[in-house]
């Protein structure tokens, strides 16, 4: 999260902003006195309140830096039942994978759990289709959920000039 020191920053400069313009109101001493005591009590409130958001799962609905992503790979998932589908999303360009949240859906559901299915049988991830649109229980033309599809086998042309096959797994250099 490099983000909350910047956060923090910005609010931390709007709270002294706001107790400096009731520092100069002409007001009474007493106002003018509290006004700085609560901006002093919003300051680590503020801080404590972006720390604990750190560890809880963002809502799929809040998510608008990242809305355009064309798809996602899923880390991990936990689906409680009639609650919520619970998820550890690697999105394209960002370093480390991010939790989010969706409202419980029993066809998404059982499209995730037969993604992660197909997965584990091929060893390929399972990846998010557009990850942060709307609903999609109504849309059947392609699936949300999907297990990566099997690599190609190598050409056939290719293996009868001469060479050695080699295989490789996906995502391994040589």
């Amino acid at each position: 999260m490099n983000e909350l020191p910047y956060i923090f920053a910005v609010t931390v400069g709007l709270a002294a902003l706001l107790a400096g313009f009731a520092i100069a109101a002409p007001r009474r001493l007493w106002l003018r006195a509290l006004a700085v005591v609560v901006a002093a009590l919003f300051m680590p409130a503020a801080y404590l309140s972006q720390s604990a958001l750190l560890s809880r799962p963002k809502p799929v609905s809040l998510e608008w830096a990242q809305r355009s992503a064309p798809e996602a790979m899923v880390v991990g998932a936990t689906m409680l039942e009639d609650k919520a589908i619970y998820l550890w999303l690697q999105l394209p360009g960002q370093d480390e994978p991010r939790a989010y949240v969706l409202p419980w859906s029993k066809p998404l559901a059982k499209q995730l759990a037969g993604a992660r299915q197909d997965s584990e049988s091929r060893g390929q991830p399972v990846r998010m289709r557009k990850p942060f649109e709307g609903t999609r229980d109504d849309d059947n033309s392609e699936p949300t959920f999907y297990a990566d599809p099997q690599p190609a086998l190598p050409d056939k042309a290719a293996a009868q000039e001469g060479g050695p096959l080699v295989f490789q797994q996906p995502g391994s250099s040589q």
